[in-house]
This record gives structure tokens, C-alpha cells and sequence, in this order.
């Protein structure tokens, strides 16, 4: 009878190098799925508390008000381990440039920064729709957030542009490094 194969490690990377942008996005993604949560609980707060009726009651508020709920989801979480729950189990971790751990207003700046190319992705699209009067054309609107990456395929360093801007990087994180 043969010996059964033991179970290999998950290969090390080194933990200064930049995460694939395959586990970016798969964090990204899964990101989305757990701010799907994190916006619906804020929402019905706000319609709780100012007894709103539908979403375009109060709309420029609603939206100021969830702007700052996922500011502060963010920032409480990379202030803290610099990781979100979906960037712990894909194993990346947010630190300054010098690998330190960032200043409150850096990642202040690293979160406003990340809103920059999906607004202009999404601008983007609403101005395709409106020069060529497809409506169908807005259903692209669904790649907007996507558009980050487009700066990690001119950067050395594969960094998001807000990255950049704002002296963090994101970097592997060991498996026993992870809590």
C-alpha cells in the first residue's frame, strides 16, 4: 500500500512584493460583496432616521452619508491591521511606502484618491450613453471600478495610482503573519 501524499504548504511569496493583481481583484471583488452589507445596514438606518420613503428622497444626503459610513468602514480597518476581512483571506496588507503603518490622514487621502478613475470610468460611460443614445450603453457602468487597475500595468511596481499618490502600497502578508 503506497504511503499517502503529504499536503504541500501554500507557496511563500516574499512579503515586500506586490500582490498579483489576479488577488487584488479577487479581494476587490470580494470587497464589494461585504460593502454590499456594510451600505444596506447604513441605508436603512438613514431611511430609519429621516423617515425617507425612496431612494431619491434626500438623495445628495444619502449619498454624502454612505460616502462617509465606507470612509469610515475603511479607515477603521486599515488603521487598525491595515487589512479589510476579504484583504486578510487573500493575504494582503496595507502599509506606507517605507513599510510602516500609515497616518490617519494618508489613509484619509488613500481613500478619497481611490474614488478618482471609477468616477471618471463611470463619467466615462453615462458619455458614451448620452453621444450615442444607446441607453444599453450605461449597462458598462458595471466596469467603472474596475478601471484602478489601468495604471498598475505602467507603474514598476504594478501600484494602484492612489497608491501612488498617497505613499501606500499594498504588500503580501505571510500566512503566520495573518491573525
Amino acid at each position: 500500500m503506497k504511503p499517502s501524499p503529504q499536503p504541500q504548504p501554500p507557496q511563500a511569496q516574499s512579503p515586500s512584493a506586490t500582490p498579483s493583481r489576479a488577488r487584488r481583484f479577487a479581494s476587490m471583488v470580494y470587497e464589494g460583496v461585504l460593502l454590499f452589507a456594510v451600505v444596506f445596514l447604513a441605508d436603512y438606518l438613514f431611511d430609519t432616521l429621516t423617515q425617507s420613503k425612496h431612494g431619491l428622497m434626500l438623495r445628495s444626503t444619502r449619498q454624502a452619508w454612505l460616502f462617509l459610513v465606507m470612509g469610515g468602514y475603511f479607515l477603521l480597518c486599515w488603521s487598525r491591521s491595515g487589512q479589510t476581512l476579504p484583504m486578510k483571506a487573500w493575504h494582503i496588507r496595507l502599509v506606507a511606502v517605507d513599510g510602516t503603518v500609515p497616518s490617519f490622514w494618508r489613509l484619509v487621502l488613500r481613500f478619497v484618491l481611490m474614488w478618482a478613475l471609477p468616477l471618471l470610468g463611470a463619467a466615462t460611460v453615462w458619455a458614451i450613453s448620452k453621444l450615442t443614445g444607446w441607453p444599453s450603453a450605461l449597462a458598462l457602468i458595471v466596469v467603472a471600478p474596475f478601471t484602478v487597475f489601468i495604471p498598475t500595468w505602467f507603474s514598476p511596481q504594478q501600484q494602484f495610482l492612489h497608491d501612488l499618490l498617497a505613499g501606500t502600497r499594498l504588500t503580501n502578508v505571510s500566512i503566520s503573519e495573518n491573525p
